[in-house]
């Protein structure tokens, strides 16, 4: 990497974790009962008398802003490398299907009352059928493996359909309240139910993925070539995507288990981190992932207080700054492409 470059890239990434570190402290300190920055910082290094203060920031909010982080890096870097394998600027893990797959995986699951690693397994088996039909239904003629705009959102349409339409015949076929709650969870997104059990596996599936698509930075960088330049260079496209395709699949469906599907943050994301340091992905992924986890920390901040007491769904508003996002994404790629298709 250029010292230009690496410079460049050094800048954004502290000041992301500025902004990361701000938007942790304010989500534990900010909420229904507001808590002073020296209450925060005093629990968070120990000094603190045990009391309500301590509690809320230890027990309720810390896990929360963690999980936040977690899921906003994980979500992030997910949108970077689908949209590197399909070289596509709308891929994403909300609108190619993947997460609407994992929940109706996951409530499918639920609902059938088995335990919480089966959970993640249906999860993921759910994530991985979404991720299969999109690809193959976008796929230009079924044979050529240059995927057009117009395809892949319309195939990602169609399946988020369907994997709607089934969860919510669960939703009416079951008679247990729970199932009620947990499919409306996973439906709309949330981190109401961060708790510190349930943030060891994806912090754990976070890191793993993140240490391995590092590690795959080059070849990702090929398939910017092209599938010929790619394959000239020496990369099976084939086995590498799909190798790649399962590792998302697998992120993915973690991260919906614990946070239902929130969408959009795999699609802005990587947008603002390419700009922001470029395409290349050894510098792109952890910048992304930096931006992801910042942006749904705050994003959730924004949750729980813009209608203070009562919480707004953190999906409900990553898709009301992400819906206008893809719409301009979707014109400027139609520009593009032409008549996509």
């Amino acid at each position: 990497m250029p010292i230009g470059s690496r410079t460049r890239c050094t800048l954004v990434a502290t000041a992301l974790v500025a902004v990361l570190v701000a938007g942790a402290l304010a989500g534990l300190a900010l909420g229904s009962a507001r808590i002073p920055l020296g209450e925060v910082l005093a629990a968070l290094t120990g000094r603190s008398q045990p009391g309500p203060f301590a509690t809320i920031v230890l027990d309720v909010r810390l896990p929360r802003v963690l999980l936040a982080a977690v899921v906003g890096a994980g979500l992030a870097l997910v949108g970077t490398v689908l949209q590197a394998l399909v070289r596509n600027p709308l891929a994403d893990p909300y609108l190619l299907g993947i997460s609407s797959g994992a929940s109706t995986g996951a409530v499918v699951v639920v609902v059938l009352g088995v335990g919480a690693l089966s959970m993640q397994m249906g999860a993921f088996a759910g994530a991985m059928l979404a991720l299969v039909v999109v690809y193959a239904m976008a796929r230009r003629g079924g044979t050529s493996a240059t995927l057009t705009t117009g395809r892949l959102v319309l195939a990602g349409v169609a399946v988020q359909y369907v994997l709607s339409a089934l969860t919510s015949l669960l939703l009416v076929t079951s008679a247990e309240k729970e199932h009620l709650r947990a499919i409306l969870f996973w439906t709309l997104g949330g981190l109401g139910q961060a708790r510190w059990q349930t943030l060891l596996l994806p912090a754990l599936v976070l890191a793993a993925g993140l240490l391995l698509l590092l590690a795959l930075a080059r070849p990702l960088d090929l398939l910017l070539a092209g599938e010929e330049g790619a394959m000239v260079l020496g990369l099976d496209t084939g086995r590498f995507r799909a190798a790649v395709f399962v590792l998302a699949s697998l992120v993915t469906a973690v991260l919906v288990t614990v946070s239902g599907a929130i969408g959009f943050v795999g699609l802005m994301v990587p947008h603002a981190a390419r700009m922001a340091v470029g395409a290349g992905h050894r510098a792109l992924l952890p910048v992304a992932a930096l931006g992801g986890a910042a942006f749904l920390v705050l994003a959730d901040l924004a949750a729980r207080t813009v209608a203070a007491p009562e919480e707004i769904p953190v999906g409900v508003l990553t898709a009301l700054t992400g819906g206008p996002f893809f719409l301009w994404m979707l014109r400027r790629s139609q520009r593009t492409e032409g008549v996509a298709g």
